[in-house]
């Protein structure tokens, strides 16, 4: 794929679509948990109790996909999503990024863990693998699918108006405050946390994020692998210390990739990669 220039493709699509694409994803995710706020009995009854497995949580968990997806099809059509969907193939970057993909996260985890004193407590070292292989498999096709939305549609739009630096630090707000919800509900895996710890991790991770989105052209494959290895059954629960450490190093990777993060050169600003035909008339 081509370097991408400041304007966006005469077949992309526009940045007005960002305010639907946020009212849906806000909309069905908040309205979803004020069910269970206002009528919780009757969901219960119906549904059964909230828990991160519950089919209602787990579609406000997809509402960021569900959005993507749905404007993408709605403007642009099967081919339009197809190249949108292109982006799950995209795997070339760093070798550094898959170092940290790889081996960051569970360092941030156990570092985490250590200062709150209960490493030895990871699953990795107390449950069998066959045991936690459903678990890690529920966790593949949970958080994952919200980067189809936050980073394939929303930070795209962003960047073509701000500094790669500006527009993950705006996203990253919106994220935190979009879970914000699951913190007032007891059953969630947000309910034992707290709020603040949250939103300043989820504002680390969301500056990381982009550097990674566009140091790979805007692979979402890379991505989802980045948003499962935050929730990684594997590692130990170090809420809320490894959200600090989170900062941490997000500070660390801003400072390494400030040149990219303070400059929209490079910056991915299109939500469909160009088909080959479009590329080739470039």
């Amino acid at each position: 794929m081509k370097r991408q220039t400041g304007r966006p493709s005469p077949f992309e699509i526009g940045s007005v679509y960002l305010a639907p694409f946020l009212m849906i994803v806000f909309g069905l995710a908040w309205g979803l948990f004020a069910v269970f706020i206002f009528a919780e009995d009757w969901v219960v009854a119906r549904f059964g109790a909230l828990s991160g497995h519950h089919p209602l949580f787990i579609l406000a968990v997809y509402a960021p996909a569900i959005a993507a997806l749905l404007l993408v099809a709605i403007t642009s059509g099967f081919s339009g999503l197809g190249r949108f969907l292109s982006r799950l193939f995209l795997w070339r970057a760093s070798p550094w990024w898959y170092a940290f993909l790889l081996l960051g996260f569970p360092a941030i985890s156990f570092a985490g863990a250590l200062i709150k004193g209960n490493a030895l407590s990871a699953p990795m070292f107390t449950e069998p693998l066959p045991a936690l292989l459903p678990a890690i498999g529920f966790m593949l096709i949970l958080g994952p699918m919200e980067e189809i939305g936050w980073r394939g549609f929303a930070l795209p739009i962003l960047q073509r108006h701000l500094a790669p630096f500006w527009a993950g630090l705006i996203l990253g707000v919106i994220w935190a405050v979009w879970h914000l919800p699951a913190f007032m509900l007891s059953g969630t895996p947000q309910a034992a946390w707290g709020f603040l710890p949250f939103f300043l991790g989820s504002l680390a991770c969301s500056l990381i994020l982009t550097a990674l989105f566009n140091d790979t052209r805007g692979s979402l494959l890379l991505a989802m692998l980045f948003h499962f290895q935050m929730n990684n059954p594997l590692w130990p629960d170090a809420q809320p210390h490894d959200m600090y450490v989170y900062v941490l190093a997000g500070v660390l990777i801003v400072w390494l990739n400030r040149r990219s993060l303070f400059s929209r050169e490079q910056a991915v600003k299109e939500i469909l990669p160009a088909s080959r035909a479009a590329e080739a008339s470039r």
